[in-house]
C-alpha cells in the first residue's frame, strides 16, 4: 500500500565458525523519527499542537498519522479531516519531511487537555499508559453480538503464508513488523510494514479510515508479531473482531479482548495456534 518503505544499504563483515570471513554488501531497514502535529483552525490560520513523535520506517506517513490519532481516540471521523500535508524542511542530507500536520476542519473540537503533555513513541513500544486506555474506555464499545461473524479454522491457518507473500521489505532486511487485514473470505485487503508493529497497524488502519471504512467489523487482523496490549487497543478502536498473531500474547492484551468481546489468537504458525478469547467466531 502506498509509497515504498525507504532502505538503507550498508556493507558488513560475517564472521563465521566454519567458514572464512567475509564481507558484504546489505540492506537495513530505516528508521527515523516522524513528529506528528494537529493543525487547528483559529482566526484564520492553523495553529500547530505537537501530539507525538513516533521512531518509524519512512513510507505511509500519511495513514500512519491518521490512525494514530484516531486509535488514540483523538480524532473519530474522516470528515474531521480537512488535510494531511508534510511540513519542514528536510533534514541535512535527507530527502524525507519528517513532520506532518494532520489540519481539522472548521469546528472541530479536541480535547487539548488529553494532548498537554506530548508523546514518545520509540519503534518497539507505542503509547504505553493512560492516555490508550482512557481512549479505549471512552470510545470503544465491546464488540457485540451483531459481529458474531464466524471464520473457518482453515482460514485462520492460511493467515501465516498470505503474510509473508506480501512481506517484500522484511524478505530484503528481515527487520520489519507487519499489519494485515483480511475480509471473511481470507481474501487479502491490505499491508503495511514498519519497524515498528504499532505504526504498522497505525498505517493500516489509516488508511481504512481515510477512505471511510470503519469501523472494520468485517475484518480479520493477522500481526507478525506478538499481540501487544497497544495492539488489541489499536484493533478495538477500529471495530476488529478478530486478532491473529504469528506470536504470543500478553496478559494484559488477553485481558483487554475479553472485556471487549474481541476474538484473540496466538501462535498461528505450523498448521495450529491458540484461541484466547472469542472461541464461539471461528469454526
Amino acid at each position: 500500500m502506498g509509497s515504498a518503505l525507504a532502505l538503507s544499504r550498508v556493507t558488513v563483515g560475517r564472521i563465521s565458525a566454519d567458514c572464512e570471513d567475509y564481507v558484504f554488501p546489505d540492506v537495513l531497514a530505516v528508521e527515523e523519527p516522524l513528529e506528528i502535529r494537529l493543525g487547528l483552525p483559529k482566526n484564520g490560520r492553523i495553529k500547530h499542537h505537537a501530539i507525538s513523535i513516533t521512531m518509524r520506517t519512512p513510507g505511509d506517513d500519511h495513514e500512519l498519522a491518521a490512525g494514530f490519532l484516531f486509535t488514540e481516540g483523538i480524532i473519530h471521523r474522516r470528515d474531521q479531516i480537512s488535510r494531511i500535508r508534510n511540513c519542514g524542511l528536510p533534514a541535512k542530507g535527507k530527502s524525507l519531511q519528517n513532520t506532518v500536520v494532520v489540519e481539522l476542519a472548521e469546528g472541530v473540537e479536541v480535547d487539548l487537555k488529553r494532548l498537554e503533555r506530548n508523546f514518545y513513541t520509540t519503534s518497539s513500544c507505542g503509547v504505553c499508559g493512560k492516555s490508550s486506555i482512557e481512549a479505549l474506555h471512552t470510545g470503544v464499545k465491546p464488540i457485540g453480538s451483531e459481529h458474531n461473524i464466524r471464520v473457518p479454522a482453515a482460514t485462520i491457518h492460511r493467515l501465516p503464508e498470505q503474510l509473508m507473500s506480501l512481506q517484500n521489505t522484511f524478505e530484503k532486511t528481515g527487520g520489519l513488523h507487519a499489519s494485515m487485514l483480511l475480509d471473511l473470505d481470507g481474501e487479502i485487503d491490505l499491508m503495511a510494514e514498519d519497524v515498528g508493529r504499532h505504526n504498522a497497524l497505525d498505517k493500516v488502519i489509516g488508511r481504512k479510515f481515510m477512505n471511510g471504512e470503519s469501523p472494520m467489523n468485517d475484518r480479520i487482523l493477522i500481526v507478525s508479531g506478538r499481540a501487544s496490549f497497544e495492539l488489541v487497543q489499536k484493533a478495538l478502536m477500529a471495530g476488529i473482531p478478530i486478532l491473529a498473531a504469528i506470536g504470543a500474547p500478553s496478559s494484559l492484551a488477553v485481558e483487554l479482548a475479553a472485556e471487549f468481546g474481541m476474538t484473540l489468537i496466538g501462535f498461528v504458525r505450523n498448521d495450529r495456534f491458540n484461541i484466547y478469547t472469542g472461541e464461539f467466531r471461528i469454526v
